[in-house]
């Protein structure tokens, strides 16, 4: 088996008003085409740019991948305003796609498809397509709540819970993470294995840790309650670029029975059904992702672009409506739902 890769490079990036983020690069300029066009990662709570480090490996040589640092995770320092809102997250998103040549291919995982499903549908100009990968979406009866949540509901209490879990050793976090993200746990490289403690290693280092898994959280719930045309199922039927779903029937965290109601709720989406896989396909089974979305991004990149209907008033700006659902159907048989 070959050796993987190394995590890719990168850089802290000046947002304006203050805020930075880290971002990595796939760093293959010089090997893949000239007219790449780019494709940003936005991972999920407590991960990082890492995680998306194979899936850029397989998809470098036609696209330019940028992985960002969510505001107070990885490198990213927390954001000056203390916002770790899905909107506050959303708006850093949308700033490093402004900041360069877009639209762009939007692709998030668990509370990266939540924020990457805001910036589709408040700002359509800067989203040529999005890809959500165990994406999540409110449902109130999630499969398995984390310990983090008690930090939400019970603020008091939170932090005191949190920083009993993290007084474990960090082989032990390491291990109850790939045991919750990933239906095989084996199949996670011994690299991939160390690059996780030395990550759990260096968080232990920085204060603002704790601040910014609790109150991303909280601020998760505050969506999964939201009601109105800024709820994220409501903006679902706002997004007006393509979308692939790709949902794991072994995810412990995203139940997939919300693959149907996520297929009908986007105007323009295809399904795909993921066995024997967890929470992080991207991680878990980096090829078997990359299929999929190599198909995808080249029939968006095929199709001509419809002009985006106009921006909204929400936090990260825009919103329009769709009209056109994908049945999720024959998803259930064959793995996957074509648009």
């Amino acid at each position: 088996m070959a050796e993987p890769i190394g995590p890719w490079p990168g850089e802290r990036v000046g947002l304006g008003e203050g805020q930075e983020v880290f971002v990595r690069t796939d760093a293959s300029g010089a090997k893949g085409r000239a007219d790449r066009k780019r494709a940003v990662y936005v991972h999920g709570l407590g991960g990082s740019s890492t995680n998306w480090t194979d899936l850029m490996g397989v998809l470098c040589h036609e696209w330019a991948g940028e992985a960002l640092d969510l505001p107070g995770f990885g490198g990213s320092p927390p954001p000056p305003t203390g916002d770790y809102s899905i909107d506050g997250h959303a708006r850093a998103v949308a700033r490093l796609i402004s900041a360069g040549e877009h639209p762009v291919h939007l692709i998030g995982n668990s509370m990266g498809g939540a924020v990457a499903v805001r910036v589709a549908a408040e700002r359509p100009d800067l989203v040529r397509s999005l890809t959500l990968v165990s994406p999540a979406l409110p449902d109130l009866r999630p499969r398995l709540i984390p310990y983090q949540m008690a930090g939400a509901l019970f603020p008091v209490i939170g932090p005191a819970v949190y920083g009993l879990m993290q007084r474990r050793p960090p082989e032990v976090r390491v291990q109850d993470m790939l045991d919750t993200t990933y239906y095989d746990p084996s199949v996670a490289s011994p690299a991939r294995v160390l690059e996780a403690l030395e990550a759990e290693r260096e968080r232990d280092t920085h204060e603002h840790a704790e601040t910014a898994v609790l109150r991303s959280l909280r601020g998760m719930v505050g969506e999964y309650l939201r009601r109105g045309h800024r709820s994220l199922w409501a903006q679902a039927g706002r997004v007006q670029c393509p979308v692939l779903l790709m949902y794991a029937t072994g995810d412990k965290f995203v139940n997939p029975r919300m693959a149907a109601r996520a297929a009908r709720s986007f105007a323009r989406s295809r399904l795909v059904l993921m066995p024997e896989t967890g929470h992080v396909p991207m991680m878990e089974c980096p090829e078997r992702v990359g299929r999929e979305v190599r198909t995808f991004l080249r029939g968006a990149d095929s199709t001509p672009r419809a002009r985006p209907r106009g921006a909204g008033d929400g936090a990260a700006a825009g919103g329009a409506s769709g009209d056109r659902t994908a049945d999720p159907a024959a998803a259930a048989g064959r793995g996957s739902a074509a648009e």
